[in-house]
């Protein structure tokens, strides 16, 4: 690959071979799997203090592109961890979409229609680059020790424990983790040494991805084609990334020679036809794929947790594979945190195995949904999606129908037993964020709304002046945050005069912040470490405050 020069990190002889030959230390985190996932995991943890051990068989960051489309919420989890800004910068920003038949547009769509927001709808930026940086940034943490070339081949859970053994240059040595996380993959061999099922479905169809190198002045946007003139019979994708590299997807169907369209000649025959016989590009990564829908009926099992790839699959349209995973990663590690430190009980990681099982099914439903309609199985569901196709250009109804991948956005978690429900006396907006819905982000003073929530439990409390905020009520939430660990109270406000002691007050000058949570004078709401409403009142309260916290940490 001419645009990209893989690092080569360095294999350290472990301790434990090298000075205690026969001996197992214990540590509190294993995770296996050093790809976003497992480093996005790594550094979470630590950033709440826990020591964590990472696991990775290789020395280098995946090979070729691989998940490209990084997701508004992910770059969110990323920013909280130091690593977004610069992913963006390399990146490249798109929101919008297009839709062709042919060579005509039916349509665009804006995957962020309203301003105020931290980050873009999507970056483009190559899955190598994002582990770089997320290794970069765990090297800057002491309490992540990066382990490469350790390969793990056995794993014993037992009630207090996980042991696995370890495969180096060196030899044989075994470690323990008071937990273990497998971000392994797909084909996860801690899955497959458990003998842990993986359900689902295998689809036939098969696609070839050939990301090249061009100069060319393309739209940052997504474009997606149905029957193109250099692609007559299925359908192409195409992604800007950084470097000038182009992400160009054919769909070839289930009879396709997967051996023979892999060859550069013949992938130089599509690209010729799609940019014509002038253009000029070099070869970066290629490859021919068929996907599955697969999840495990549950992600934990005993002190063993799976995330990611490792626990659930599904196919590329829409990207929400490695953004899910990640959204994984953000939701386990307050929980797990948590019950490490002592302050909860194991029983709150069966919110991960709830709350991300549920997501994962959400996604696997929608890219199911996608690909039926991309890749139609019966010649009734073919007629059917080309009549949409046929209307969409001139009849907004039909393009609701049009499925080419409904993008990546973060699943709320109906029903999670971690929320309070709201007062049936209270009344919503119906677009403010409910309990069990991510936080809306919004600018606040000189930041961020999102930015206010540090991978902590927070009160967001709003009044139109701070000095109308009810004192009392306002110093005992102060207090909680004194006897609670990681426990934030914050003021939104138009006018800082009068802020009250122990809280963060900040300044909602353009409004945004209170009109996307449809606040009043009053109108607090409790955010979880993951930026999710855990509860929301129409007045502050400090016993309510209490009750839902002790809710959303058991």
């Amino acid at each position: 690959m001419g645009s990209y020069t893989y690092p080569k990190y360095a294999y350290v002889p472990p301790a434990e071979l090298v000075l205690k030959p026969g001996g197992v230390q214990t540590v509190p985190v294993l995770i296996v799997g050093a790809g976003p996932v497992g480093l996005t995991l790594a550094l979470d943890l630590a950033l709440k203090g826990i020591s964590v051990t990472v696991l990775d068989e290789d020395d280098t960051v995946s090979l070729g592109s691989r998940s490209i489309c990084q997701a508004k919420r992910t770059l969110e989890i990323w920013h909280r961890l130091g690593v977004a800004d610069r992913m963006v910068a390399k990146g490249v920003t798109w929101d919008q979409g297009e839709v062709l038949l042919g060579d005509q547009p039916l349509y665009r769509f804006n995957l962020q229609p309203e301003p105020g927001h931290r980050f873009p709808a999507f970056i483009n930026l190559q899955q190598y680059y994002c582990e770089q940086y997320l290794v970069e940034r765990c090297l800057q943490e002491d309490k992540v020790d990066l382990r490469f070339r350790s390969k793990v081949v056995g794993v014993r859970p037992d009630d207090e424990h996980v042991e696995v053994d370890i495969q180096t240059p060196d030899g044989l040595y075994q470690l323990r983790g008071q937990w273990l996380v497998a971000c392994d993959g797909v084909r996860s061999p801690v899955r497959t040494m458990l003998k842990l099922p993986y359900e689902g479905e295998v689809f036939d169809d098969q696609f070839l991805i050939a990301d090249i190198r061009m100069d060319a002045d393309l739209p940052k946007i997504r474009r997606y084609w149905f029957y193109p003139p250099f692609h007559p019979t299925d359908s192409v994708l195409l992604h800007r990334q950084a470097d000038n590299v182009l992400r160009v997807d054919f769909q070839l169907g289930r009879d396709a020679d997967a051996d023979a369209e892999k060859k550069p000649e013949n992938i130089d025959k599509r690209l010729r036809m799609m940019f014509g016989e002038g253009a000029r590009w070099e070869h970066e990564w290629s490859s021919v794929y068929k996907f599955s829908c697969r999840a495990m009926p549950r992600f934990v099992k005993g002190r063993v947790i799976f995330a990611g790839d490792a626990a659930h699959v599904v196919s590329p349209f829409g990207a929400r594979g490695g953004n899910s995973g990640v959204e994984d990663a953000d939701n386990l590690g307050w929980k797990l945190a948590l019950v490490i430190n002592g302050h909860a009980s194991v029983s709150l990681l069966d919110s991960y195995d709830r709350e991300r099982g549920a997501a994962a099914r959400e996604n696997i439903r929608q890219s199911t949904r996608s690909t039926d309609y991309i890749t139609p199985k019966f010649p009734a569901a073919r007629v059917l999606r080309d009549a949409t196709l046929s209307l969409a250009r001139d009849f907004p109804f039909a393009r609701a129908l049009v499925n080419s991948g409904r993008l990546s956005r973060p699943t709320p978690y109906i029903d999670s037993r971690l929320s309070t429900p709201d007062d049936t006396r209270e009344s919503w907006n119906a677009a403010a964020a409910s309990p069990g819905s991510p936080l809306p982000d919004a600018p606040l003073g000189d930041g961020w709304l999102i930015e206010q929530i540090a991978g902590r439990f927070a009160v967001l409390t709003f009044a139109d002046r701070a000095a109308s905020l009810d004192i009392a009520a306002a110093r005992a939430v102060a207090d909680m945050a004194d006897e609670i660990p990681a426990f934030t109270p914050i003021l939104i406000t138009r006018d800082l005069a009068g802020a009250p002691d122990g809280w963060n007050t900040v300044l909602d000058k353009e409004g945004l912040a209170t009109r996307r949570c449809d606040a009043r004078d009053g109108t607090t709401y409790l955010i979880r470490p993951d930026q999710y409403v855990a509860a929301r009142w129409r007045r502050l309260h400090d016993s309510s405050i209490f009750a839902a916290l002790k809710r959303a940490s058991s």
